[in-house]
């Protein structure tokens, strides 16, 4: 009964999400207003067969990842969230957890920072939203990658961004440290917990560092970026964050007038024509 209302109340709200008011190109002519599921699967992060199922009542017991992605792109209200994950048959996540919401105000102004890459994370550094352009620049990471520190000490490897073995000591520094003052911030939360715990058993860097208690923390710099499309591209990489939030705002912007700000441009559109053609009605 629940996943049927799940996936009622997930369609119902996907209806009334216009491409625009996502930060996504119309497209073309389509059917209705709202959002189409392939558009939804992007945005959340999850694949279009399972946004299918979930609407179709096929998959049942969403995770507590997935309802928080889907009502991240759907624009919900902290009301709206908490009916989202209830129809789910889950407990809206609480107090002494780390905050994974992104408010209709802040969302709005993401939505304003155009021609700018832009990625929000939580305090973990999993990545909550991205921008089309941020996509197009750093490509989709998926499972287990989207949490940037375990994509440095355990990932494949695909990292677009050059690092010099100093860059990239630091980087692994201020991620450790950072991790850790986020653990002492939320000490019940338990995902949290099992991510430090598989990175300390399975990263012999990442344990190195975690035991020395060493300190470091991230500073705005310019970034290096090759692109399998455009090349090598040079931006500056601001780091914001979001008071009351715990959130964590990167954004690649280049220079007006320079030939990286136009490669950035060219980038865009090679996103843009990628999701377009990718898209259905």
């Amino acid at each position: 009964m629940a996943t049927t209302e799940f996936g009622q109340t997930v369609r119902r709200w996907r209806d009334r999400v216009s491409p625009e008011a996502a930060g996504l190109p119309a497209g073309g002519q389509r059917r209705a207003a709202g959002l189409r599921r392939e558009e939804l699967a992007l945005l959340a992060g999850i694949s279009v067969d399972y946004v299918t199922r979930l609407e179709q009542g096929r998959a049942s017991h969403p995770s507590e990842q997935v309802v928080e992605a889907l009502g991240r792109a759907l624009r919900l209200t902290s009301r709206e969230r908490e009916h989202l994950f209830h129809v789910a048959g889950l407990v809206p996540p609480g107090q002494g957890t780390v905050p994974a919401y992104i408010t209709p105000s802040v969302q709005r102004m993401l939505d304003r920072l155009t021609g700018a890459a832009v990625m929000v994370s939580d305090a973990t550094w999993t990545v909550l939203l991205a921008n089309p352009l941020y996509t197009a620049l750093m490509g989709e990471p998926r499972g287990k990658e989207r949490n940037a520190v375990w994509r440095t000490f355990l990932g494949s490897g695909g990292n677009r961004v050059r690092h010099s073995p100093q860059s990239q000591r630091a980087l692994e520094i201020a991620q450790v440290s950072g991790l850790r003052a986020t653990a002492n911030r939320y000490p019940s939360d338990q995902r949290l917990h099992r991510l430090i715990s598989e990175l300390r058993a399975n990263s012999t860097r990442f344990a190195e560092l975690w035991d020395s208690g060493v300190m470091g923390h991230f500073e705005t710099a310019q970034k290096t970026i090759d692109h399998p499309q455009v090349g090598v591209v040079t931006l500056d990489c601001d780091l914001l964050s979001v008071a009351g939030s715990d959130l964590r705002i990167m954004v690649y912007t280049a220079e007006p007038g320079t030939d990286d700000a136009e490669r950035l441009a060219l980038i865009g559109v090679l996103g843009t024509q990628s999701l377009v053609g990718e898209a259905h009605p």
